[in-house]
């Protein structure tokens, strides 16, 4: 029997990545054309074509401005979850700006689907060292889950002695679910191998490999996520971000939608709360407290 994991989607547009946000004021956002909703849709397409139950990372100021694709999105089965609103990193806000994006953005979602939002993943995984207070707000504001905390080194965001599988983290707040990015041991450090420049850098045959080391030897699910930007070779060029960052950005974009097909015929997938409640059966005790936690 396979193991389930978790298929996710952090809906932005092009012109949002971080990567650029030095170049691109927030402010100018409206005058770029908008392409997350094709991608999206060609993205829902794939998932149907599979029979695949995803969860759909949404970004607030995305969905105020598309609450069709929102429903879209939820009619078609998915999970829906919050990716914050204005995709600031979460390091660099203040635990005030922080609460009151989340705020933003969990009540956009809620109006749009009529249900509880109660998953989260920062921006760039920007959950690090140097913003872990954001999990004791993220338990006061009513979220189960978090998946932003990557065990990595990184440039932007990693912590890289972080847990690696799914588990319980004790805030002062209360007990918050963690699903790590999925990372892989190779020598002395961890291998990120769960999607985003990632998946488009690596040929899909070492990635599907290394997921099925995940589920075969570690017997553990793992998370894998894409944007609907990633399977859009159309997109505009834009002039920000440093070489290396248009870099990474452009790679190898007009290849990954037949690489998650492949991806998709592979695994065994499902939604985030559906991945976690499976783990909760195996893990009950897997709990760390905050003060340890990556200190």
């Amino acid at each position: 029997m396979k193991i389930l994991n978790a298929f996710t989607v952090d809906v932005e547009d092009y012109f949002q990545v971080s990567a650029f946000e030095n170049d691109i004021q927030r402010r100018s956002w409206d005058r770029f054309p908008s392409r997350v909703e094709r991608s999206t849709l060609r993205l829902l397409e794939l998932l149907s074509d599979y029979d695949i139950r995803a969860t759909f990372f949404v970004l607030g100021w995305v969905a105020k401005r598309n609450p069709d694709l929102v429903r879209a999105i939820d009619d078609a089965g998915h999970e829906i979850a919050s990716h914050s609103y204005w995709h600031r990193l979460i390091y660099n806000v203040t635990p005030r700006q922080f609460r009151e994006d989340l705020r933003r953005s969990k009540q956009v979602l809620e109006d749009i689907v009529g249900k509880p939002i109660d998953i989260f993943r920062s921006p760039s995984f920007s959950i690090t060292k140097k913003s872990i207070w954001a999990l004791d707000i993220l338990v006061e504001e009513g979220f189960k889950i978090d998946s932003s905390v990557f065990p990595i080194y990184h440039d932007r965001y990693g912590i890289p002695d972080a847990q690696r599988d799914i588990h319980q983290i004790e805030t002062n707040s209360g007990t918050i679910w963690e699903f790590p990015p999925s990372v892989i041991e190779y020598g002395n450090f961890n291998l990120p191998v769960s999607g985003g420049g990632y998946f488009r850098l690596y040929p899909v045959s070492w990635t599907n490999y290394w997921l099925q080391q995940i589920n075969d030897q570690k017997k553990r699910p793992f998370i894998f996520y894409v944007h609907p930007w990633e399977i859009d070779d159309e997109q505009p060029r834009l002039r920000a971000g440093s070489v290396v960052s248009r870099i990474r950005h452009y790679m190898n974009l007009s290849t990954t939608e037949e690489k998650l097909r492949r991806l998709a015929s592979t695994f065994q997938f499902g939604s985030v709360t559906e991945v976690v409640e499976q783990a909760a059966c195996t893990v009950p005790n897997h709990v760390y407290q905050l003060a340890n936690v990556h200190a």
